[in-house]
């Protein structure tokens, strides 16, 4: 889990450079217009429904990418934890509702905001939250600390290893309000229910076949293994703690 960089993280490592990659075209060749959605407009009106399918694939704005980028790099743990292809499964399963919730969230919340709510910004926002929503569940924090408000020692906020990723993508959510933390509130949603199995029981089962990713399972190898070598090798107390601990990571990979 310590390792540096995209150790153990192909997808994220596609995930991260593809965002990057995108977002510098679009703004390059100037077609950052054709990415973002407004209800009014681009749907009602000129019925551009393509632009569904295609506004998570870039950001368009320097601010947006690189919280964005900073939150997904902090994200490549869950790769990690889960193994690729867990992860490249959990991706595609839910870039369907991270597509689609987010404007129908904002078709329902519009007549309620007397046409307010309009926008809603490009970029992988909700797919982010998604996965963070994930990070939240099921990585621990490390460490914490406290900060002095003032100069009474009874002010004080706690916080943990885990707050500067909670911090980079509170200021991708409220990067350009309102649109923005209606898509990171539906990503978060869609991610919790995934989660809770709170959908179709192929939705949160399905994983892409093995040989994709050449049944690779992540940093640390196949941990079937490294149970049947813990049981071979010795029996005790210790030794039940780290087959507990092996077994514990396997139902997390699954």
């Amino acid at each position: 889990m310590l390792a540096s960089g995209f150790a153990a993280a192909t997808v994220s490592k596609w995930l991260f450079f593809g965002t990057i990659i995108s977002s510098f075209l679009v703004s390059i060749t100037d077609i950052k217009h054709l990415f973002h959605i407004q209800l009014v407009p681009h749907i009602w009106r000129y019925k551009q429904f393509w632009r569904l399918l295609i506004w998570q694939s870039c950001y368009n704005s320097s601010s947006e990418l690189l919280f964005g980028v900073m939150t997904l790099y902090n994200l490549r743990i869950i790769e990690r934890l889960w193994g690729s292809r867990k992860f490249a499964s959990f991706l595609l399963a839910t870039i369907l509702p991270t597509l689609l919730i987010p404007p129908i969230l904002l078709i329902l919340l519009r007549p309620i905001t007397f046409s307010a709510l309009n926008v809603l910004p490009a970029g992988p926002t909700p797919l982010t939250f998604a996965l963070l929503a994930q990070y939240h569940a099921t990585i621990p924090y490390i460490y914490e600390y406290r900060l002095l408000l003032s100069s009474s020692s009874t002010d004080t906020l706690t916080l943990s290893d885990k707050s500067l990723v909670y911090l980079s993508a509170a200021q991708l959510a409220l990067s350009s309000l309102p649109g923005s933390l209606i898509s990171a509130a539906a990503g978060w949603l869609i991610g919790v229910a995934w989660r809770r199995d709170l959908g179709p029981e192929l939705w949160t089962t399905w994983r892409i076949p093995a040989w994709i990713n050449g049944g690779k399972q992540g940093l640390g190898g196949d941990f079937e293994q490294l149970q049947r070598q813990v049981e071979r090798e010795g029996r005790g107390t210790g030794i039940e703690v780290v087959n507990r601990e092996a077994e514990s990571i396997q139902r997390h990979r699954r």
